[in-house]
């Protein structure tokens, strides 16, 4: 039986496609056939897998944002058809409600369709997803959520009865721990609205956090030029450090060198950050907006409050003892989420559609 993963787009930075790429490389290892498929060509394409073991897809030349005609679309459907046609039968894992809704009327019978979500129920439920979910996933054979808390309230609310909770995993996973010991609070991700790092820029200069600290945030993103005005405007331009997009194999070392992680998300599922700063025990602090931030999160703050969140991050600079305590405890709820785990549960998931 094969494995396919469909993603908007399989390439550009972001979480669903890291987990993807993960998820696909994990299983190919242990054997499967594995397919990833990109319905259109990313823009500014990233690298996540250095000798990727499965394959590799691309449908659509144009980038999502790029116009496109009913023509156009009917061409890339038409490819879509007829690459599954060429894959052997197995499991269809769409990653989205777009995906799920544009592709399962194209999948062969042979394959048994499974649709992700990555998002949080509360996130869902404020956007057009939970109409889409409630319409498109009660007909697949599976519908994944991040956290049990999130499968259950789809389960409730949107009366999914097929509703399993199945967590993003670690791609590797660290025998060094960070020290703890320097000054820096460390913010990872596309630097774009959603990610709301004025409310953490916000948040670094309310805590009255003494130099040497600094803020370091890595990423890149079409917000870059406002925060760093932001940051200035805050009176901390100069102990903000934006060190724009690094490659995935880098990251391990900036979570070594950190001794706090910050998300300020408006939304989230399950964060991979959290994930990695807490293997390398490194305890955050993050907004309580969703059932996986706080199966992973050490602190957690009212969503949008920026007081509370600043106080919280002073809390955690004053004691290197504290610092310790969570980052330890982070490190061990980590060990839930190692690949071979998360794969384990994957594998469980197939015996069950099967049966």
């Amino acid at each position: 039986m094969s494995v396919v993963f469909a993603c908007v787009d399989a390439d550009t930075l972001g979480g669903v496609q890291q987990v993807t790429h993960t998820l696909a490389q994990g299983l190919a290892e242990r054997g499967h056939e594995v397919h990833v498929i990109g319905l259109h060509r990313a823009a500014a394409p990233f690298r996540y897998v250095e000798r990727p073991r499965y394959h590799h897809h691309v449908v659509s030349r144009r980038t999502l944002a790029e116009p496109g005609h009913v023509l156009a679309r009917r061409r890339a459907d038409r490819r879509l058809k007829e690459l599954l046609r060429r894959i052997r039968p197995g499991y269809a894992v769409m990653t989205s409600p777009s995906v799920v809704a544009r592709m399962s009327r194209l999948l062969p019978s042979a394959f048994r369709p499974i649709g992700q979500y990555h998002g949080s129920y509360d996130h869902a439920s404020a956007c057009w997803h939970l109409g889409s979910i409630k319409k498109h996933y009660p007909a697949l054979d599976q519908a994944v959520f991040l956290s049990e808390d999130d499968a259950w309230r789809f389960a409730e609310h949107a009366l999914l009865p097929n509703a399993r909770a199945l967590p993003n995993p670690l791609p590797v996973w660290p025998e060094e721990v960070s020290a703890l010991q320097a000054p820096r609070v460390l913010g990872v991700g596309r630097l774009e609205g959603v990610k709301r790092f004025d409310r953490l820029i916000s948040a670094f200069a309310r805590s009255d956090v003494p130099r040497p600290w600094e803020l370091h945030l890595i990423g890149d993103g079409a917000e870059r030029e406002r925060l760093r005005a932001h940051a200035a405007g805050e009176g901390v331009g100069d102990r903000v450090v934006f060190r724009g997009l690094l490659p995935a194999a880098c990251l391990a070392r900036e979570y070594l060198d950190a001794s706090i992680v910050c998300l300020t998300s408006e939304h989230e599922g399950l964060p991979i950050v959290l994930l990695e700063s807490a293997a390398h025990g490194v305890p955050s602090v993050a907004f309580d907006v969703s059932g996986g931030v706080r199966q992973a999160g050490s602190v957690l703050v009212p969503p949008g409050d920026v007081d509370a969140f600043a106080a919280e991050l002073a809390r955690l600079a004053a004691s290197a003892a504290e610092r310790r305590r969570l980052g330890a405890d982070a490190r061990a709820r980590a060990e839930a989420f190692r690949l071979d785990h998360v794969l384990d549960r994957w594998e469980s998931m197939f015996a069950h559609i099967d049966r």
